[in-house]
């Protein structure tokens, strides 16, 4: 019993990073050059053309000794797949990146948006900070893996997929359909979350473990047509601007699920104390509403995150300025809590718009509805020691995303998936963030985003 307790206190004492040490500051020149290059390549979707991007991270892999294949549905579209092998002993973990970005109007960025700038500490680029930067922090985490002979206990598998921004048909639901061997695991990390820096400190990180559901609807009014000479009430245009006023003055009720709870609950825990005091009063029904109004108004990200959401994001009508049209159409943007009822929430905006010549029409497709990961998990919790570890005094809190991601699909197939990502400054709000001109990502957070999965792999993967 002795020497098996003085076994544990030195298992303790000498974790995987002990053993498998790395020297960050040298290799820190090469995390932003792997991620410059990637920038570099226009994998803009529409069209993607991923395919450049994944034979890029196939040159590099297989430089250092590390097979790695592609799967596409399109040549032009390849997805990676990469894989260290363990022991076998534990099922698979899954590093997922998505190689496709969004689009850019060149002419409302101040630098080359594919030409990787580095300029006061950041990096530009699109794909910066979505999701290239997960792409390489997974490829030096196999890259290290490799030189480092570390040895595991489950295989980590590697995915630089394409489609993530809107066209999963050639992506994760390629490869869940049609590869799902090659990819299935135990855990997943990917894009979603965030360390979150107050004046200098990282405060807390969140990890993803659910999201919101797109679910959109399409409003189409119809009215006679005739010449817009002889105003009608039964116009179409008036019909759909009614009905688009209506559902924008309305909201959902608010609902707090697990994840929100804990959500604001821990996010109490490390605010100032004014602004605690409302995010503990959205845990208690007499006072919520007052706390609600006020995020409305100053945190709408927060405040999204407490019922399903409706946004009239496109309107379009007629076809000349002197042609009243008999029909026009507007599409609602909803992001649906994750055990909503869509077929009694159409019912529900049609009671709110009233009027049965608007038509609510829901959109086709959409991302799976899955049940949220564990915080109970052994990689919930490794990322909690490993956060910690990295930003002392911080704590982690579970998060329910607002967007979405393909984290969805994974977790519908089973698979604990989280969704982590680079410190950001509460000073930046969304400059330069995700799908904003001038997206850039602060090179010291790309390096700990590197160090943060490197050593949350080490602590599920890496054999005692």
């Amino acid at each position: 019993m002795r020497t098996l307790a003085c076994l544990a206190a030195l298992a303790v004492a000498s974790p995987a990073a002990e053993r498998y040490r790395v020297d960050w500051a040298r290799l820190d020149p090469e995390i932003v050059e792997r991620l410059s290059e990637l920038v570099r390549l226009d994998t803009a979707n529409p069209p993607g053309n991923e395919t450049r991007a994944a034979k890029a991270v196939q040159a590099v892999l297989e430089r250092e000794g590390i097979p790695a294949a592609l799967f596409a549905s399109d040549p032009a579209r390849a997805n990676l797949v990469a894989r260290i092998r363990g022991n076998g002993s534990k099922r698979p973990l899954l590093l997922l990146g998505h190689t496709d970005t969004v689009g850019v109007e060149r002419a409302r960025w101040s630098v080359d948006p594919f030409a990787a700038i580095r300029r006061n500490g950041f990096l530009y680029g699109r794909g910066a900070v979505d999701d290239k930067d997960h792409v390489t922090a997974g490829m030096m985490v196999m890259l290290l893996l490799k030189r480092l002979n570390v040895k595991l206990d489950r295989d980590v598998i590697f995915v630089a997929e394409a489609g993530e921004e809107g066209s999963t048909s050639v992506g994760i639901d390629f490869l869940v359909n049609s590869h799902w061997n090659e990819i299935a695991a135990d855990y997943a990390l990917a894009e979603g979350g965030s360390g979150v820096e107050f004046q200098g400190r990282v405060r807390y990180l969140l990890v993803a473990t659910t999201e919101k559901v797109p679910r959109g609807f399409r409003l189409v009014a119809r009215g006679p047509s005739g010449h817009g000479s002889r105003p009608t009430a039964q116009n179409a245009v008036l019909r759909l601007a009614s009905a688009v006023a209506r559902v924008g003055a309305w909201q959902a009720p608010m609902r707090l699920n697990d994840t929100t709870r804990e959500y604001f609950r821990r996010l109490a825990e490390v605010s100032p104390p004014e602004q605690a005091a409302r995010y503990r009063a959205l845990l208690d029904a007499a006072r919520a509403p007052a706390a609600d109004r006020y995020l409305a108004e100053r945190e709408p990200g927060n405040h999204t995150l407490l019922r399903t959401s409706v946004a009239p994001t496109m309107i379009r009508g007629g076809f000349r300025a002197n042609v009243i049209p008999s029909e026009a159409e507007a599409y609602l943007d909803v992001r649906a809590l994750p055990d909503e009822d869509m077929a009694a929430f159409a019912g529900e905006l049609r009671r709110v718009i009233g009027d049965p010549a608007v038509e609510v029409v829901p959109a086709p497709g959409g991302r799976p509805v899955a049940p949220p990961s564990r915080v109970d998990s052994e990689m919930f919790r490794a990322l909690e020691r490993v956060g910690r570890r990295i930003f002392p005094g911080s704590i982690t809190i579970p998060a329910m995303l607002a967007g979405a991601t393909d984290n969805a699909q994974l977790r519908a197939r089973g698979v604990e998936a989280y969704g982590v990502g680079p410190v950001v400054s509460s000073a930046d709000g969304a400059s330069g963030g995700a799908h904003a001109d001038d997206e850039r990502i602060a090179v010291r957070s790309l390096e700990k985003l590197v160090q943060f999965l490197w050593l949350a792999v080490l602590e599920v993967a890496a054999s005692p």
